[in-house]
């Protein structure tokens, strides 16, 4: 344990450290599948969970814990959820809603959180579109299911954490999003955000800058620690053109960051999707914050970005699936190339495993170990 999180913080301070650290990334639906559970049942009876984790751990090398679960089903169905509903497969989905309506925008600039309180909440979730006795009695059964998932979870990645001796480190310390991503994923849509950006410019821009502040409230760490950092899955970047990233997206996200950095927190943004054409903007975040690339040009990222930030991703899961073994680690190998001279990167895959066949397991362990055994600076 001292060892793997020595790791990770002779990355953070811009040491160059032992090795290269591996972050390994399963989702609960990969681990229950892998253990040969029943998907459906597990997440609501979450008695086998911890066996599930387990097997993961003993099986797929990682310097942190290599296994989370971000939502469970339980208290989003006490709340009759429109945006996060279980699928028939056993997985939870994310439709597209419209948690704000458009008529609603002058409320919300004037006060975010009132509004999404008063408004937004019971749009996304029916058993909150009631009296006020009726929905206070649901959203308390609600957050009694939540915080029991939630002190069920971290007890067993205590457990495992000790059990295998993994880092400390942890870089999902928070959560937020950045407050762009915020107005579409939960509360416009992505159609209407798209028709939003063209049709009412200024109402978006209000609502962005508006929402910021809450952001950043949203992500402050409870116990504020240079070692850990802030999540933040970066959504619609690149789904905008330049003009509009420029005004919309950047300057609020921006302040973000900087305003979690001035707390004294660190950021891990997953930058979903191809952020190159944007490449020069990341590079004017504060020191230090970590990224996983999912897909882009190494090489650039590595000048642009190396000497500032800390960088991980860009490892394609397809790989994994089709390639032979040999040709997996030749990318491990050849990505440790280009990023690891110099310091500043960590492994990790370009997206979590979601799916138990979404990879030929024998070379996903196979990548893993290789990088354990042979990446170095």
């Amino acid at each position: 344990m001292a060892e793997r999180t020595q790791l990770f913080t002779d990355l953070i301070d811009g040491k160059i450290p032992k090795r290269v650290p591996i972050m390994s990334m399963f989702t609960h639906e990969f681990a229950i599948q892998y253990a040969g559970m029943d998907l459906k049942k597990v997440q609501w009876d979450t008695t086998d969970l911890e066996a599930c984790f387990e097997k993961v751990c003993e099986d797929f090398y990682s310097d942190l814990l290599p296994v989370s679960a971000f939502r469970m089903p339980s208290f989003y169905k006490i709340l009759g959820s429109r945006n996060f509903v279980m699928g028939s497969n056993g997985f939870l989905q994310h439709p597209e809603v419209e948690g704000l309506k458009v008529e609603e925008y002058d409320d919300f600039i004037a006060s975010p959180y009132n509004c999404i309180v008063e408004k937004v909440l019971p749009n996304l979730y029916s058993e909150l579109n009631a009296d006020p006795v009726t929905r206070s009695i649901v959203m308390a059964k609600a957050f009694k299911a939540y915080t029991d998932e939630n002190n069920n979870l971290f007890r067993i990645y205590g457990n495992l954490i000790g059990k295998y001796g993994y880092g400390t480190v942890s870089l999902f310390a928070a959560f937020c999003e950045a407050p762009f991503d915020i107005l579409t994923d939960q509360l416009r849509g992505f159609k209407n955000i798209s028709m939003d950006v063209r049709r009412i410019p200024d109402k978006v821009e209000a609502a962005v800058n508006a929402v910021t502040p809450l952001m950043i409230k949203m992500g402050t760490q409870p116990f504020p620690n240079k070692y850990n950092a802030t999540f933040i899955p970066l959504h619609m970047a690149p789904y905008l053109r330049g003009k509009d990233f420029e005004r919309f997206y950047w300057p609020s996200f921006k302040k973000l960051v900087e305003g979690l950095a001035e707390k004294g927190m660190r950021s891990y943004l997953f930058v979903e999707e191809d952020w190159m054409r944007y490449i020069d903007y990341l590079a004017e975040l504060p020191a230090g914050t970590v990224m996983t690339f999912e897909y882009g040009d190494p090489k650039l990222v590595k000048e642009k970005l190396g000497k500032k930030h800390i960088i991980g991703g860009f490892y394609p899961l397809t790989l994994l699936k089709t390639g032979t073994k040999q040709e997996c680690i030749d990318k491990a190998k050849e990505l440790n190339d280009i990023l690891a001279p110099g310091g500043g990167y960590y492994f990790t895959f370009d997206k979590a495993i979601i799916t138990a066949d979404s990879v030929n397991i024998d070379n996903t362990r196979a990548v893993l170990d290789y990088v354990a055994n042979n990446a170095n600076y």
